[in-house]
């Protein structure tokens, strides 16, 4: 009996302990923790060592362009599905990529703590520019190889959700550990430490599991190309025409970007541009510009392909070089959007929906999570670090390990759809904070959760404040591993850094354009208003999420597949 078949028997515990001893579960926990570490290294804890050696904020404010890299870091993933690094190439699509990043990674942590702050911002600044565009490249790659490696044993949903589990393990590290060290260590120690352990993690990933062996890559991909000139294909005019119109646009949004960073690199404070203001304004505009009409086009390619309009009748050879740009980059970034829009139909609406609206509180909201914690129920920096910081993400990891459970026992989408509507009703929760936290402190109350932190050296009032916090994590925690194993699912293995990167920057760009309306909304109405607001915003996602089981159940159903792959679905 193979090793897919013999779990697939088994009791759902048994198959979560299968999954979890499994090596391609081992690597996805290590990688999710080397995608985080940077993260949290570049874009927080380095304005703590900035903070230390009295940096004024006006040039501190250089460092705001880091995030671009990654809300945008999908611009570049057509590259990383097609090109491949000499040498390097030898250990596969995805693993060449991967080794490439984090020895870039450990290579620049370790020649900033070398560095002064003060004497030498502008090497510090390019560097961790540098670096945060090697961690997001490193996230699309991981992304990319968390769908291809996915099979019976070490499923998507398991893989998904080790991958959080690594992740959030080193925000920890890189947060909270590395404030802690720098106390005793100094700031270059730990920038030291951290670099030297990224190259440790580098070696380890030489021995990570591949998807597929390049070579049958390459292969596959020549038989895509050939595929274009044959008889029922579109004819290469067409083709030409809709990847020009497409190229066009994301060379306007590799451009606006470009510009914005070499702007904000400028050495006078007070000529560079706002991210924040940025990614609100262009950050729509780019989205709409690099997936919103390119898959408009991609519907209508493949309405003229099913209808037999302007194909080829005939095979068409290659005859020019410029053909074989033309074939190439079509492959990197047309088809893509052509495949998905093709394997969804008018199901794509419905998914993108699904997808613009799935996290859009949480984005939303969490830029005035300080504000409302420290501002409107003055609580104090320490006690907010300790339910937020610490107890916050203990219950975050919670929340992840349980989703991964319930994904064995009910299905993706029965989590999925748990996951919106926890997500959406701890809204609540802080509206009632927001109201005087009567029914929170009462809740802390019964349960014995006050007791035992007032014998920990906290009371009542922090005791209400992290009992909102415990829910509203333990909740994001079990949407977050359903979300990222729900995109895993709809990404195709052939175009798995495109597609998935594509759909991740929607999740994560939409919450701005919602932010300027609701800090007015704070202004004028107050929290308690914006909290029902958003628990409304976050049913909408409860909805989508319901009609999209339904529509999964019924695929199924066409498809003949049995009650236990239906489960699944």
């Amino acid at each position: 009996m193979s090793e897919a078949a013999e779990i697939s028997g088994k009791p759902g515990w048994r198959k979560v302990l299968a999954s979890l001893g499994n090596r391609k579960t081992g690597f996805m926990a290590l990688f999710g923790f080397s995608s985080a570490l940077p993260y949290a290294l570049l874009l927080g804890t380095l304005y703590a060592w900035l903070s230390d050696a009295k940096v004024d904020l006006e040039t501190m404010g250089v460092f705001s362009l880091i995030g671009l890299a990654y809300s945008f870091k999908f611009l570049w993933s057509p590259l990383l599905d097609r090109v491949n690094l000499p040498v390097l190439r030898r250990l596969g699509r995805r693993k060449q990529w991967i080794l490439t990043a984090q020895v870039l990674l450990g290579t620049i942590l370790v020649v900033l703590s070398t560095l002064d702050p003060v004497g030498a911002i502008g090497w510090f600044s390019l560097l961790a520019g540098i670096g945060a565009f090697a961690s997001a490249t490193q996230d699309v790659v991981v992304d990319a190889w968390r769908v291809d490696v996915a099979d019976e044993v070490a499923t998507i949903d398991m893989l998904s959700t080790v991958y959080q589990l690594g992740y959030r393990s080193a925000v920890l590290v890189g947060g909270a550990l590395a404030l802690f060290l720098a106390e005793g260590l100094g700031w270059p120690a730990v920038y030291a430490l951290m670099g030297c352990l990224m190259l440790v993690i580098a070696v380890a990933s030489l021995f990570a599991p591949e998807g597929r062996p390049t070579s049958a890559v390459i292969a596959a991909d020549a038989a895509t190309l050939s595929e274009l000139r044959q008889p029922g294909e579109l004819e290469p005019r067409l083709r030409a025409f809709a990847l020009l119109f497409v190229g066009l646009l994301w060379a306007w949004a590799l451009i606006t970007v470009g510009i914005f960073m070499v702007r904000s690199l400028g050495s006078d404070p007070g000529s560079r541009p706002d991210s924040v203001a940025f990614v609100a304004q262009q950050g729509p505009l780019i989205v709409i510009a690099t997936v919103v009409v390119p898959a408009i086009i991609a519907a209508w390619l493949v309405r003229q392909k099913r209808h037999g309009r302007y194909v080829l009748t005939q095979p068409v050879p290659m005859t020019r070089r410029r053909d074989a740009l033309l074939d190439h980059g079509y492959r990197a970034l047309i088809l893509p959007l052509t495949d998905i829009v093709g394997r969804l139909g008018w199901a794509t609406i419905l998914v993108l929906g699904l997808v613009l609206t799935y996290r859009i509180t949480d984005t939303i909201w969490g830029t005035f999570a300080y504000p409302f914690y420290l501002g409107e129920l003055a609580y104090s920096k320490e006690e907010v670090a300790i339910a937020s910081k610490f107890f916050g993400v203990g219950a975050l990891m919670l929340g992840i390990a349980l989703g991964g459970i319930l994904f064995t026992y009910i299905g993706r989408m029965a989590v999925m759809t748990l996951g919106a509507l926890t997500a959406a009703l701890t809204n609540l929760l802080y509206a009632d904070l927001a109201a005087g936290g009567a029914v929170m402190a009462a809740c802390a109350r019964v349960t014995g959760f006050t007791f035992l932190v007032e014998h920990l050296g906290g009371d009542e009032r922090l005791a209400k404040l992290m009992f909102a916090i415990a829910g509203e994590n333990i909740a994001g925690g079990i949407a977050g591993a359903a979300l990222v194993a729900y995109l895993s699912s709809i990404t195709s293995k052939k175009y798995s850094a495109v597609q998935y990167a594509l759909l991740s920057s929607l999740t994560f760009l939409v919450g701005t354009l919602g932010r300027g309306a609701l800090g007015k909304m704070i202004e004028t109405q107050g929290y308690y208003a914006v909290f029902i607001l958003t628990t409304g915003i976050g049913l909408i996602a409860v909805v989508l999420c319901v009609m999209e089981w339904v529509r999964i159940k019924r695929l199924g159903r066409r498809a003949g597949l049995d009650s236990v792959a239906l489960a699944t679905a």
